[in-house]
């Protein structure tokens, strides 16, 4: 299932030289920086958890077309993001003539990572081949482009946020009522939980785990403000806005459950404590009492926010391996050991907010249409008018 309107592809392997992101379709004189972009990238490498790639990486995007002096032109956005840690590895990561002498390739893939499926399917006996791809430093070029979205997005109040609410199976106990404060909180947060208060208890939790050589996951709730009615489609399968956001999400690494608004609870309950019910009032237009849709009905955006929560399971790489066979010798072997982090939670609810924010840009520019910013402006501001007078 492909991007209508927007389309963004992204390259490069985790210890390789660098990230590329390719982003197409923006429109014209949307203001842009490398700062918009950095900024997000910073909020990704924090994380109380987070291995020493993050001690090594300060990972700062440069544009290589697309944007000239600081406006998008409508031409494809390319932009490169150098991985520091290359000077430690190019003589493995080479991408020409022999490896190294004493090289020593990695054949006893991890329980839980692509290694032994991607092996498998590319045929790559050497399984760097697959994870140096597979790995979740891929998700910093998401970031790259979902900041990119978001800048679209606020320029018609349209705001991304997201927040951690269960981490290694704590739970957080005390939230502020809107999910934006809630999302302020998780700012103000090392574990990006909404009651930063509650940071010495997950940090516990989280050193206790590293002691033990294991890792953990999590829960997720990511949303979007101001999103008006109308965007996405009941008319075809792939046209549906919610299936499109579930796609985005368990396509981040780790990912393997994702619920929209009440989700798997609305399963245990009567279809009259479900839906939302419906008023009217002259200055808000139509709106509902609730919102266990989560913002979504029919495959399509209802004017309430956008709330979807992602399961993270725990970091497949263990300093405590699993059991495990060597590709070429067939032998029982303990699983290879990579740096890596004890949790990752609050780093993946950055690359959420990235991806939910692709997807609504995408569906956003889908429903209007326009080449320029002042034309797609113009349209929503009519569209606003439109769905107010209904």
């Amino acid at each position: 299932m492909s991007l209508r309107v927007l389309r963004f592809l992204t390259a490069g392997e985790s210890h390789g030289k660098g990230l590329v992101a390719i982003l197409e379709g923006l429109p014209a004189n949307l203001e842009v920086s490398a700062d918009d972009v950095n900024r997000e990238l910073a909020r990704r490498q924090k994380g109380y958890g987070r291995g020493g790639r993050m001690k090594i990486e300060r990972d700062r995007v440069e544009f290589i077309s697309g944007v000239r002096f600081g406006r998008t032109i409508g031409s494809p956005i390319a932009m490169v993001i150098w991985n520091r840690d290359f000077e430690n590895w190019k003589e493995r990561m080479k991408a020409e003539g022999q490896p190294p002498e004493g090289y020593k390739p990695f054949t006893r893939p991890r329980p839980g990572h692509a290694d032994l499926a991607g092996g498998i399917k590319y045929n790559q006996r050497d399984l760097r081949n697959v994870l140096e791809r597979s790995s979740a430093r891929e998700t910093a070029a998401r970031v790259a482009v979902g900041a990119l979205c978001k800048k679209f997005l606020s320029e018609f109040g349209i705001k991304v946020g997201s927040y951690v609410k269960v981490l290694g199976g704590y739970k957080v106990r005390e939230m502020p009522v809107d999910l934006w404060s809630r999302h302020l909180k998780a700012e103000q947060s090392e574990v990006r939980i909404p009651n930063p208060l509650e940071d010495p208890l997950v940090k516990r939790l989280i050193d206790e785990t590293k002691e033990k050589g294991e890792t953990l996951g999590g829960v997720i709730e990511v949303f979007a403000l101001g999103v008006p009615p109308g965007l996405g489609s009941h008319v075809q399968w792939d046209r549906r806005l919610d299936g499109r956001i579930a796609q985005a999400m368990m396509s981040i690494q780790a990912i393997k459950g994702v619920e929209i608004g009440a989700g798997f609870g609305t399963a245990y309950l009567p279809g009259s404590r479900v839906m939302d019910e419906i008023g009217y009032s002259p200055d808000r237009g139509f709106f509902r009492y609730s919102n266990n849709m989560g913002g979504l009905e029919g495959g399509i955006t209802n004017g309430e926010p956008i709330v979807v929560r992602i399961a993270m399971k725990p970091i497949p790489t263990l300093m405590s391996p699993l059991r495990s066979v060597d590709v070429e010798t067939k032998e029982e072997v303990k699983a290879m050991k990579e740096r890596s982090d004890v949790t990752a939670v609050p780093a993946a609810s950055v690359v959420a907010e990235a991806m939910l924010a692709i997807v609504l840009a995408d569906a956003l520019l889908e429903k209007l249409g326009g080449d320029f910013m002042e034309e797609v402006k113009e349209r929503f501001k009519k569209y606003l008018e439109f769905v107010k007078n209904f």
